[in-house]
């Protein structure tokens, strides 16, 4: 018969892999990163948690007669700033030996 694997050791394993994503989720909550557009006349401070802090806009790239450029501006910066979200949230899950679970936990 093969040893069975000790249930209470699992679940406190379990536990602790919690443990550890909540805290670091927490701390990707705490943290801002930038994304830009249009060599950064477009910026825009998103937080790991998702919370947008800012949108700063230089006065250059606002044109009055081509508003659909800087609105793609914008867009482009969100997108940025979601993209670097993702990758660290991604940096703080990969060192929780999660393997491939970390993006479905968090």
């Amino acid at each position: 018969m093969p040893d069975q694997p000790d249930l209470g050791q699992l679940m406190a394993q379990a536990q602790q892999m919690q443990e550890q994503l909540m805290a670091a989720q927490a701390e990707a909550a705490e943290k801002v990163v930038e994304g830009q557009a249009g060599g950064g006349v477009v910026r825009v401070a998103v937080t790991g948690g998702m919370e947008f802090r800012s949108v700063t806009i230089d006065p250059a790239a606002v044109d009055p007669e081509d508003v659909d450029m800087l609105q793609d501006l914008v867009l482009a910066a969100l997108h940025d700033a979601m993209a670097k979200v993702g990758e660290m949230q991604e940096g703080l899950t990969s060192g929780l030996g999660l393997g491939g679970l970390g993006g479905l936990l968090g």
